[in-house]
């Protein structure tokens, strides 16, 4: 490793991974994600994008607090995670995103702007000079705020290379240290990527006093490759996320991009830090959060990932593992899935599985919880998976203190049959301290039944848009993990069912709200639950739910101004 460079982990789950459709996760599920990303030894977290809404500058500044300064399980990189915020070129953007970020010890600010002929044309309506100065005045103002400051040319891969020639030689004199080449569409071919990487390296006035990033998305199924290739050909930083999750097709996968490093070590021209044995956990874990589940035969991190069927690879595997496994279940962690604790094990040993788990840090009151709801489980159940705690403790992680949900179970009955199902159900506000009861029938079965009498007690008409469940672990016993996705039915008393498909409010790069133009737009919202009982785990997804909507509509969520880069 003398002999190579070390590669920037640079991870956007927080902001980018976050765009996934649907997908809103609550300041208490940020910071639980965001501690684990430093503990897999992340360079850079990109912890959101501050002027979005106040949501997401209070997400980014309590990160910065108390993430940032964090040194555990960051032996190999001797120093804290630096904290990274998304601004367009546009002086409030970048103010707000030095607040929100000022208290970590390593601080950036990321700023973009647009530089193809058909942003600039289209969506920016400014000429390619207007466009260089207002790159230099963003990078400079940035500069008189940290000494850390990376600069984007969105959309990259399609724009006029000896053009972003000059845009990125302009900000290299202004002040920027990182310069990240984001194929913004996942447009670009391995080849055409890695090309156009060593052009600007070559062409770019003060290419050697920056680092030089790569940022690709997953369009056409490219994101993994065209990283790789930029980095054969310059690039020493890579922007990531967990399970690859992102806006459309999602981004380029930290665990894939991390392991064909790992797994060809002379091959490449640097190295990396990463904890590679928490990959699984963290993965299992962001799935959990976001709604977005991993399909079973993604690369590294997928249920399928190690499991052989045919006989000839079974074969294979017992006499000698590597004549089809080229990297071992334990380098990515998949072997801890099966250690089990059981209704005998007592709290010293929970709680050192906890720690192991990453989740040390939680207080007398929350483990108490998590001890509790563990031996509930124990008790239905013989054995008690390392997937299963993950699943109970994401749940605990979305219903925290932290984030206190509107509305909480009391209890649920429901009588099923062969021609329909009835769900007695009764919630307490936790802002008003009423009990509500309520009960309905349901033509389609017992969760049906339930999810009526959850929208008579909250007074809202619910559009479930997405319904998954899955087993975690084996066994009639296994515990059930639902996902949903829900809108609120806006359409209700008009006698239509206009079925909009949702859209997501995109910010101009210019610094006047009027380009803003008000969009007829459906916020959507994930929830997930846990539960040995389907049933149960089902309710807790919907009104998990319905719990963020409710938060969002009192400005204790962010909202849905996003940006991608």
């Amino acid at each position: 490793m003398t002999n190579k460079d070390k590669l920037i982990i640079f991870d956007t789950t927080l902001r980018d991974g976050e765009q996934s459709p649907g997908v809103t996760l609550t300041i208490h599920e940020k910071i639980e994600i965001a501690k684990q990303l430093s503990r897999l030894g992340v360079d850079v977290l990109e912890a959101g994008f501050p002027v979005a809404s106040q949501g997401d500058f209070d997400a980014v500044e309590r990160i910065a607090i108390e993430v940032g300064p964090l040194m555990v399980g960051r032996e190999a990189i001797g120093k804290p995670v630096t904290i990274a915020g998304l601004a367009r070129a546009v002086p409030a953007d970048i103010q707000r995103c030095y607040d929100a970020i000022a208290k970590a010890p390593h601080k950036r600010i990321h700023t973009f702007l647009a530089t193809s002929d058909i942003h600039l044309q289209y969506k920016l309506k400014i000429n390619r000079d207007e466009c260089v100065a207002r790159a230099v005045a963003a990078v400079s103002f940035a500069k008189t705020l940290v000494d850390d400051v990376e600069f984007s040319p969105e959309d990259a891969g399609r724009s006029d290379q000896d053009f972003l020639c000059r845009v990125l030689s302009a900000v290299i004199e202004a002040g920027a240290t990182t310069l990240n080449i984001p194929d913004t569409v996942g447009y670009n071919m391995p080849e055409e990527y890695g090309s156009m990487i060593k052009y600007l390296i070559a062409n770019t006035k003060g290419s050697d006093k920056v680092i030089w990033s790569a940022h690709c998305h997953n369009d056409l199924g490219l994101a993994t490759a065209n990283t790789l290739s930029g980095i054969m050909n310059g690039i020493r930083q890579v922007e990531v996320t967990i399970n690859g999750i992102g806006e459309r097709a999602g981004n380029t996968a930290i665990e894939e991009v991390v392991m064909a490093i790992h797994t060809h070590p002379a091959f490449f021209p640097v190295y990396h830090t990463i904890n590679t044995p928490l990959f699984f956990r963290i993965s299992q874990l962001v799935s959990s959060l976001s709604g977005m589940v991993v399909q079973s035969n993604k690369a590294i991190v997928g249920a399928n990932a190690f499991l052989h069927e045919s006989g000839i690879h079974q074969d294979g595997v017992l006499k000698n593992k590597t004549t089809y496994e080229i990297i071992s279940p334990e380098t990515v962690g998949a072997n801890t899935i099966n250690l089990v604790l059981g209704k005998h094990s007592g709290r010293a040993a929970f709680r050192s599985r906890l720690q192991e788990l990453g989740f040390g840090e939680l207080s007398d009151e929350e483990f108490q919880i998590a001890f509790n709801s563990f031996k509930a489980l124990a008790d239905s159940k013989k054995r008690v998976t390392e997937q299963d705690l993950i699943a109970l403790l994401s749940d605990q992680v979305s219903a925290s203190a932290g984030d206190k949900p509107t509305f909480v179970i009391k209890t649920l009955q429901v009588v099923s049959g062969t021609t329909f199902a009835t769900a007695t159900v009764q919630l307490q506000n936790t802002a008003t301290g009423d009990i509500l009861l309520d009960a309905a029938i349901g033509k389609s079965g017992p969760i049906e039944a339930v999810f009526l009498a959850i929208q008579r007690l909250v007074s809202k008409k619910i559009r479930l848009l997405k319904f998954d469940i899955r087993a975690v672990g084996e066994g009639v016993d296994a515990l059930g993990q639902v996902s949903v996705k829900i809108a609120e039915d806006k359409s209700v008393g008009s006698g239509s069912d206009s079925g909009d498909d949702v859209v997501e409010e995109e910010p101009s790069s210019s610094s006047s709200s009027s380009n803003n133009k008000p969009q007829n737009h459906r916020v959507t919202y994930h929830g997930h639950g846990a539960d040995s009982d389907i049933i149960q785990a089902a309710t807790k997804a919907y009104l998990n739910a319905i719990n963020r909507l409710v938060a969002n509509e009192n400005g204790r969520v962010q909202g849905e101004r996003k940006v991608d880069v």
